[in-house]
């Protein structure tokens, strides 16, 4: 680096490069640090821009410095004029990748400096962003090197991914993983230890609660799963651990579904369902060939990169395996099982439930994933129950000509509950234009948005329009553009209510929460005599034999005299499965509500203990008072309104 830039110094500080290096070369066997590197002490910033001031003057810093022939001048005034600016990384990245790079060569020359030579993390922040957009494999150690330090984790990684995924991955597990199971995986991958890697698949459980979406993705990554899979022999514990990877990915629960981001993921397909047969036919092998065939029905899968014919031959496959002779006498063994269906009130474990449940729900899984292939419709509304086993158990799928919609075009999570869509009239087309929320981030609408349309019936048509969706994708991409959709009215109309009237995907307490929810709808008086709002009613997600019934407690509400500001509590009514037909179970349910206050049955979940305790109700973990009684002629004033 130069030593004077306009007459200034730039302090003669150790790059954060070798910063990294020189710890990572201490470690033991080159093992990769668990979370990472802290940042070392560095300078305070002079000053704390303003969002919009900062990305402005970072721009105006960076545009005549990318093409600067002289890299290692550019270098120096990038590190003096961010450091006067005070700019922090999240000003920096976004301005990166999106600024016009008019000498791609100089870019990536100043890239390389910044990323080796920097000594502040806005220099190495802007080192980083440029080789993300045009670094070549070169690059790759480096960033690898600087993956390392947990204030450049993300964008590195990001970065890396463009290049080289198998390093990003083995990158993202050593920051992320928490189970002392990966950490065994990230060892033999840095290594670069086959054997251990192939010991790992094979030996140890992927459950979904260690092993998320995209950690499923990485690993996949990580270990090149897909050339294991292409080798020869294939261990059938790691093509069985493979297919629980692939099934994996496909889940929305965590925001988007990783298998549209898993660059080999048609490889992958295609190598597991050419080995399937080699897998011992047992229903947990069953249940995972089948949750990658609904997948490539109607998933997520269906958006990847297939050659014509490709996915339907892989289907077809499936089909013919899971219906042979072997495996076929797996599904008629479990539907003809004596103790299938099983009384819900039984003691046994939580393994046996779940067993019982992948029994029920294999018949109309393998009806689904497997019916007859025509023209793929204008739209189609399908609700697929996943696996039991994973927590993530019901999906409504927006088909529109045999695309589905919302990982497509949204991705930061799955479609509203068909509970929400459909019993509730939503999808239904009218004169009267309607905006209609088709999904929502799990962090909230007003955290990471939704995707909403407008629904409006005009003449022989009903059109989807005025699409309202956030500005990108979760990979930062923009999403692609939605057109107006057009549909043939009595079509749609058809289809809606097919959707509608189709409650076949439904087992006994769903049915029974779906009951009491139109029970409520039809009578909203039930609740709100008790002061009570319904928040909403369902299924409990580690439980689902239980019906759970979620409202709020608001002081006045009866009388409509809410106190806005006073305090309020939600409760929860768990209501096991009890063996009875659904209709008996909800009307029950119905009629104790009628008749008796649901505070004095149900348990307090949410508010605060501030306000259990103003209220009367006991806080979760402590003894509990005396039950309220029910109103009588009047409304317990607010406490907080005296």
């Amino acid at each position: 680096m130069s030593a004077l830039v306009a007459g200034r110094a730039p302090a003669p500080r150790t790059s954060l490069y070798e910063h990294v290096l020189r710890l990572h070369r201490a470690e033991p066997d080159g093992r990769l640090p668990k979370g990472g590197y802290p940042m070392p002490d560095l300078p305070q910033r002079r000053r704390n821009p303003g969002w919009a001031e900062a990305r402005a003057a970072v721009r105006e810093i960076l545009l005549p410095l990318l093409s600067e022939p002289d890299t290692v001048r550019a270098a120096d005034e990038i590190h003096l004029r961010l450091d006067e600016l005070g700019a922090y990384d999240r000003h920096i990245h976004p301005v990166i990748a999106e600024v016009p790079l008019e000498d791609e060569a100089a870019a990536r020359a100043l890239g390389r400096c910044l990323a080796r030579t920097g000594t502040s993390t806005g220099a190495v922040s802007v080192g980083i962003g440029l080789l993300g957009r045009l670094g070549e494999p070169e690059d790759v150690p480096c960033l690898t090197v600087l993956a390392l330090l947990r204030g450049f984790a993300r964008p590195a990684i990001r970065a890396l991914t463009a290049l080289d995924c198998p390093s990003a991955a083995l990158a993202w597990l050593s920051h992320h993983a928490e189970a002392p199971e990966l950490h065994h995986l990230v060892d033999a991958l840095t290594a670069h230890d086959d054997e251990a890697i192939r010991t790992w698949l094979a030996a140890v459980p992927v459950e979904p609660r260690t092993v998320g979406t995209e950690t499923a993705r990485r690993i996949s990554e990580a270990a090149r799963l897909a050339d294991i899979l292409r080798g020869d022999p294939v261990d059938t514990r790691v093509l069985a651990q493979a297919g629980r990877l692939l099934s994996r990915m496909t889940s929305l629960r965590d925001y988007q579904a990783e298998i549209v981001d898993y660059q080999q993921a048609v490889t992958a397909y295609e190598a597991l369902v050419a080995r399937a047969s080699q897998l011992p036919p047992t229903l947990d092998h069953y249940a995972t060939l089948l949750s990658l065939a609904l997948d490539l029905h109607s998933g997520p899968s269906v958006l990847l990169d297939w050659r014509a014919g490709q996915r339907e031959a892989l289907l077809d496959a499936l089909e013919s395996l899971l219906t042979a002779p072997a495996w076929a006498a797996v599904a008629a063994a479990a539907h003809t099982d004596p103790t299938d269906p099983a009384d819900p009130t039984d003691s046994t474990d939580s393994t046996d439930r779940i067993e019982r449940r992948r029994v029920r729900w294999i018949r109309g899984a393998a009806r689904q994933a497997f019916a007859p292939r025509t023209t793929p419709p204008r739209l189609r509304v399908e609700v697929t129950v996943r696996d039991p086993a994973d927590p993530d158990t019901v999906e409504t799928r927006l088909l529109i000509d045999g695309r589905p919609l919302v990982p497509e075009a949204f991705g930061r999570g799955p479609a509203n509950s068909p509970e929400y869509l459909l019993d509730g009239g939503r999808l239904r087309a009218t004169a009267e234009p309607r905006e209609v929320q088709l999904a929502e981030a799990y962090c909230t609408e007003g955290c990471c948005g939704a995707l909403r349309v407008t629904i409006c019936r005009e003449g022989r048509y009903v059109v989807w329009r005025n699409w309202n969706r956030p500005a990108t994708l979760p990979s930062r991409q923009p999403p692609p553009a939605l057109p107006e959709y057009r549909f043939d009215a009595a079509a749609y109309d058809a289809e809606i209510a097919r959707a509608e009237n189709d409650h076949s995907w439904a087992w006994p307490a769903r049915i029974t929460a779906r009951l009491i929810a139109a029970g409520l709808r039809d009578r909203p008086d039930l609740l709100t005599q008790w002061d009570a709002r319904l928040g909403w009613v369902g299924t409990d997600f580690n439980d689902p034999d239980t019906t759970v019934l979620s409202f709020t407690f608001w002081p006045g509400l009866a009388a409509g005299q809410r106190y806005e500001n006073g305090p309020w509590l939600q409760f929860i009514w768990s209501l096991p499965d009890n063996g009875t037909p659904p209709e008996d179970q909800a009307a029950t349910a119905l009629q104790r509500l009628a008749t008796a206050d649901p505070k004095g049955y149900a348990e307090v979940r949410g508010g605060s203990r501030e306000y259990a305790e103003a209220l009367g109700f006991p806080w979760p973990g402590r003894p509990p008072p005396p039950a309220p009684r029910p109103p009588t002629g009047g409304l317990p004033r607010c406490p907080r309104a005296a």
